[in-house]
């Protein structure tokens, strides 16, 4: 269901459910002449949209405002937007906290904006990352007062995380494509991989009539794309989400 859209009954059915709670994260970023900016998100949302009809779930409004970067190109007519690191996380930790707020304990953000880095991190996961354990934290002091933690009816925290009842699973952060993933279906920016997957999941966002106006080297195989690749990078994606996001305990 979409957040938007929802009663306040349904939104304590989700709640009492475990319902997983989503938030489609991402840039707007050019990627070549021949591909919307809103690619690295639409991916997430379309994604997402086709997963909603197999299972309850909730889908937040989706996030464009992350960090881009200029490393692929400069934003002056290409239309890359730019929000630093800096300035998501504040804003990120208001957010999560405030759905911990409302009683959600299955929120999950997916991204799929340089991820290759996932492991690591690049600055909106990172970002994104660290907020939910902020957030956290500040819940549970909210809730319990500082000390919670050390307090006697905590004594069973390592054996409840055991069971897998662990607060800092309440907010979790994860790229759309995973390591193994990436091994079966082409990764890249705005190649083959990504154009295949827009022709696959948001047509409309894709132009191949433009293919002979790019110049960067990083669209040389877009050429080669198809919505039938495109459909099994889907069919991977699908898979990995079914499990990423099955009810919370």
């Amino acid at each position: 269901m979409r957040y938007e859209l929802m009663l306040p009954h349904q939104i304590r059915k989700a709640i009492a459910e475990h319902w997983p709670v989503v938030l489609p994260l991402g840039v707007l970023e050019y990627h070549g002449e021949h591909m919307g900016v809103g690619m690295d998100t639409l991916a997430v949302i379309k994604t997402l949209e086709l997963i909603e009809p197999e299972m309850d779930l909730v889908i937040l409004p989706p996030f464009y405002y992350g960090a881009a970067s200029y490393a692929v190109a400069p934003p002056e007519g290409t239309g890359t937007v730019q929000v630093g690191g800096n300035v998501l996380a504040p804003f990120a930790e208001a957010l999560f906290h405030s759905l911990l707020r409302v009683g959600f304990r299955n929120i999950h953000a997916i991204i799929h904006h340089q991820t290759e880095n996932f492991a690591a991190g690049m600055p909106t996961d990172l970002a994104f990352k660290s907020a939910g354990r902020q957030a956290i934290f500040r819940f549970l002091e909210r809730e319990s007062g500082e000390g919670w933690w050390g307090d006697e009816k905590m004594a069973a925290y390592y054996a409840e995380h055991e069971a897998g009842r662990n607060p800092f699973n309440w907010i979790r952060i994860h790229s759309l494509m995973s390591s193994e993933t990436m091994a079966d279906y082409p990764f890249d920016h705005a190649g083959q991989g990504e154009t295949s997957l827009m022709l696959a999941l948001c047509p409309e966002a894709v132009d191949m009539a433009k293919l002979g106006d790019n110049t960067g080297w990083y669209t040389a195989t877009a050429k080669d794309a198809s919505a039938e690749l495109g459909a099994k990078g889907v069919a991977l994606i699908l898979k990995r989400l079914r499990t990423l996001l099955a009810p919370a305990g």
